[in-house]
């Protein structure tokens, strides 16, 4: 049967077809993505789009939202209830948005922010000098120690009684081992500052209970919507009750006009999902198969930073093997193996080329792989490393990666009803 978009608009089709085969028929390795069940997807997809709701469940500036005040409110209610915390804002058209309007909510144009910097693991949107934040905001960053690659407290602390940052941000984008939000918390109630926790990357794993909650140590916590929570692209705020009301107007009227009830409801559906025994398994899943890729890694001569990871990445230093990370990243990408070139801690490299290859394992947990997997998966990222300029044995690698996904199919339900 014609779908209305073969039909209309056969191009855009084709594109999408094409997009579809290529994900079930490459290895992802990207950190930040997954694959979302065909009923987050049902949901993205829905008549919600057709539909404008500016301002908040009962208090909206258009009529007709008997049934967007009801999905956006039951959103709030199971994230608030997941991540155990007093507010929820769904609205966020994104990650680095919610960060935005985080900060607008408790700091005045000109007040310092203080995050991790970006060639350390940080975020654009912790205010890096080429972000818009850096721009509205003073911004001072910290760093990792030089020796552990980890959080050095003392060095942070010192910095914020230096600056006095307004916001202290604790979380990251390439940063594999657990975070200690309770410290960044403690650092910012002493210099009277606000701290906000960035889990974009780890919201999955810690509304499953695998990495420390920064709930009660943050007073305002970001998170994107899709990574490990495998629900829609966008994101979210988690706040204490008396910071809720800045935090709405930081996001509505203050950075955005309507929200997107589309994306709401399909977050509300990951929510759901999110908050099942299956989903905790799964999230076991990610991080037993990061560790597992992780030493399969270094057994074959892999440098990785930290010498490993507790949660779902894994960023690789190549220098030891005298290929730069974009190089690296393209071969195998011919070979079905979809990764990230990144900085590393110290990487004398330029952004655009450097040393680093950032990897992680959600999306190949959601196709069911698991340890076994994850050591041909080593194998074949070492068999390219080692043939780096040898286009047939690339090729062959390609052949065995699409045979991996083969047998690992892309599910359309994670979540089965209850009696199924």
């Amino acid at each position: 049967m014609i779908t209305p978009l073969e039909k209309y608009d056969p191009q855009i089709y084709e594109l999408l077809r094409q997009e579809a085969a290529r994900q079930s028929a490459c290895i992802r390795l990207i950190p930040s993505e997954n694959y979302v069940s065909k009923a987050v997807m049902a949901a993205t997809g829905s008549c919600l789009t057709n539909k404008y709701a500016e301002g908040y469940p009962g208090k909206r500036y258009y009529e007709g939202q008997q049934v967007t005040d009801l999905i956006e409110s039951l959103a709030i209610e199971r994230a608030q209830k997941l991540f155990k915390v007093d507010h929820a804002n769904v609205q966020s058209h994104s990650g680095a948005v919610a960060n935005l309007a985080a900060y607008s909510a408790v700091a005045a144009p000109g007040d310092t922010i203080m995050g991790l910097a970006l060639p350390y693991g940080g975020h654009l949107s912790h205010g890096w000098k080429v972000n818009f934040t850096s721009k509205i905001f003073n911004s001072v960053s910290y760093e990792l120690d030089p020796v552990t690659g980890q959080f050095d407290f003392n060095k942070i602390e010192e910095l914020a009684k230096k600056h006095k940052p307004k916001v202290i941000i604790s979380g990251a984008s390439a940063y594999p081992r657990t975070i200690d939000f309770k410290s960044f918390g403690e650092i910012a109630k002493r210099v009277g500052a606000y701290h906000l926790s960035d889990i974009a990357h780890i919201s999955g794993l810690v509304v499953a209970g695998l990495h420390p909650s920064p709930v009660p140590y943050a007073d305002i916590v970001s998170t994107t919507t899709h990574k490990t929570l495998r629900g829609p692209r966008g994101g979210m705020l988690l706040c204490k009750a008396e910071l809720a009301e800045a935090i709405d107007k930081a996001v509505f009227p203050g950075l955005q006009g309507g929200p997107h009830m589309h994306t709401i409801s399909a977050l509300a559906v990951a929510l759901k999902e999110a908050d099942s025994p299956e989903f905790v398994e799964y999230a076991k899943q990610i991080i037993k198969n990061a560790k597992v890729l992780a030493d399969c890694l270094m057994e074959k001569g892999f440098n990785l930073f930290t010498c490993g990871t507790d949660n779902h990445l894994i960023l690789i230093d190549l220098r030891n093997k005298n290929i730069p990370g974009k190089k690296l990243a393209k071969a195998l990408d011919r070979a079905r193996i979809e990764t990230n070139y990144n900085t590393i801690p110290g990487d004398p490299a330029k952004p655009f080329n450097p040393n680093g290859l950032r990897i992680g394992t959600p999306a190949i947990t959601t196709r069911g792989m698991k340890e076994e997997q994850m050591k041909i998966v080593a194998s074949l990222i070492a068999k390219v490393a080692d043939n780096i300029d040898n286009e047939e044995v690339i090729a062959q690698v390609g052949r065995e990666s699409l045979l991996l996904c083969s047998q690992f199919p892309v599910p359309e339900h994670f979540i089965m009803p209850a009696g199924k």
